[in-house]
């Protein structure tokens, strides 16, 4: 086979407006043979971990990145030898005696339409433009770039020996100082002689830069020296860079931030500095709730199913939001529109080995208990494992954080961007509590609820959070509210 059958593989774009994704692990070696759909490798983008695979049959040529590297979108990652196909269609390129640019049309193969991640994209255009004639005459091209210069204020520009008007062009204004009409206008309303400013610009034109520190110059004689020093600084700066690397890697570690964590970081800065939040806490007895629980466990309706307090507070949250519907809402700041949603996509903070997600189980709202208890499991299940899609974490409108699992009463949680509320529980530990008008010892926790005060008002703020701290202190709610 001949270089003509090499296929370059490109990053593909998953769709969600994403520039680049992490390798991080390669499921095919050079040599391997690999067939239409074969999944070749892992990537993680800024939202989840994505297999890879290949439009076509081939060998693997080369892998143009080891794991562990960022590559942009429609960077080639992977060089596959194809069989046939491409092969005699180049094979005609060398009896057409193109010399040098022929052999590039490799790299315009491509016109076939670009992979992505579901099916493929648009194909290119196989149109071509017909290459610039060139000057013949070399003299012909400098006489017109001595006039090209010549308009431009810029006569000194160099001329070739063999050239007739050279001599006559450098002669007169071989002394004129290069600047623009600006700059030259500058100079004279400050009473500057160009002939007496030191050029910073490229070929050694005047700007404007240049005309202002003269200025001070003359208006500061003592600092000429100073003001003529910076450019040999200047040429030593580059070299500075290097200081940060020197830190001590004993006592220190540096990690990259990418990947699920840059984004997270984006988005939660975006959120906190563009929604006003308020954070409203209520601590509450929800040792009829664990109750609960432990008899769900034993009820075969839930037999394979994973049955936990969160499992109760979810429901709670969707009868709240039953109960105040305006809390579901998401503000749209370019239409100036508070959008009210009329389902529910519940989002489920989780922790993951790379980082913080949030997929959300899509219209919650309609599911009965066993049902969202087996959403819950798979959602929480697929997270652990980084098998998290990017459709699972879009279209949420309300999310819940359980940070109680790490030990913790509670916490001041920051929206999820384009949601108005989020949900935090802390831990449920057994406490000394009031029951019936004796002290007691009782299953207790706090719940805290953010949410963005341009669209969500103290009143319904409280509302939602008092209703779930009912729901969960009287779980019959649950039948009585529904």
């Amino acid at each position: 086979m001949t270089n003509a059958s090499v296929r370059e593989f490109k990053m593909p774009d998953v769709g969600e407006g994403l520039t680049e994704a992490e390798i991080l692990k390669w499921y095919v070696q050079p040599g391997d043979t690999v067939t239409d759909g074969q999944v070749v490798c892992e990537v993680e983008t800024a939202k989840a971990a994505v297999e890879l695979p290949i439009p076509y049959d081939g060998v693997v040529r080369a892998l143009h990145f080891p794991e562990g590297t960022t590559v942009d979108v429609g960077t080639s990652i992977i060089a596959v030898e194809v069989a046939g196909g491409a092969a005699p269609a180049q094979a005609e390129a060398p009896a057409a005696a193109v010399p040098a640019a022929e052999p590039e049309k490799p790299a315009e193969q491509p016109a076939a339409r670009q992979p992505v991640l579901v099916g493929y994209g648009v194909a290119t255009s196989s149109t071509r433009r017909r290459p610039r004639k060139q000057a013949q005459d070399p003299v012909a091209r400098q006489a017109a770039s001595a006039v090209q210069a010549e308009l431009n204020g810029h006569g000194a520009a160099p001329a070739s020996p063999a050239a007739p008007v050279a001599p006559a062009a450098p002669a007169a204004p071989a002394q004129r100082p290069l600047a623009k009409p600006p700059v030259r206008k500058l100079a004279k309303d400050l009473g500057v002689d160009l002939a007496t400013v030191t050029p910073s610009g490229p070929d050694g034109v005047i700007t404007r830069e240049d005309v202002h520190a003269a200025v001070a110059a003359a208006q500061a004689p003592q600092q000429t020296a100073p003001a003529a020093q910076p450019a040999v600084p200047a040429a030593s700066a580059p070299d500075r860079p290097a200081a940060p690397a020197s830190y001590d890697t004993a006592r220190e570690t540096r990690i990259p931030v990418k990947g699920v964590r840059k984004a997270t970081a984006a988005a939660m800065v975006g959120s906190a500095f563009t929604a006003p939040h308020v954070t409203e806490f209520v601590t509450v007895d929800v040792t009829r709730t664990m109750k609960l629980v432990e008899e769900l466990k034993q009820d075969k309706e839930f037999a394979g199913l994973r049955v936990n307090p969160l499992l109760l507070i979810a429901k709670a949250l969707l009868v709240a939001i039953r109960r105040n519907p305006d809390i579901n809402a998401s503000w749209d700041e370019a239409a100036q529109e508070i959008v009210v949603k009329h389902y529910v996509n519940l989002g489920i903070a989780a922790a993951t080995p790379r980082g913080l997600i949030v997929p959300n189980i899509k219209d919650a709202h309609a599911k009965t208990l066993p049902e969202l208890a087996a959403s819950l499991g798979e959602l929480v299940s697929t997270a652990r494992e980084g098998r998290t899609s990017p459709s699972a974490m879009q279209g949420g409108t309300v999310t819940i954080t359980n940070v109680g699992v790490f030990g913790v009463d509670t916490g001041t949680p920051i929206l999820n961007p384009g949601e108005s509320a989020i949900l935090a529980v802390g831990a449920i530990k057994l406490q000394p509590w009031v029951h019936k008008g004796k002290v007691k010892p009782r299953q207790v926790t706090t719940l805290a609820l953010s949410f963005d005060h341009r669209l969500v008002d103290g009143e319904l703020g409280s509302k939602v959070l008092a209703d779930v701290a009912a729901v969960l202190e009287q779980p019959k709610r649950l039948i009585t509210w529904a």
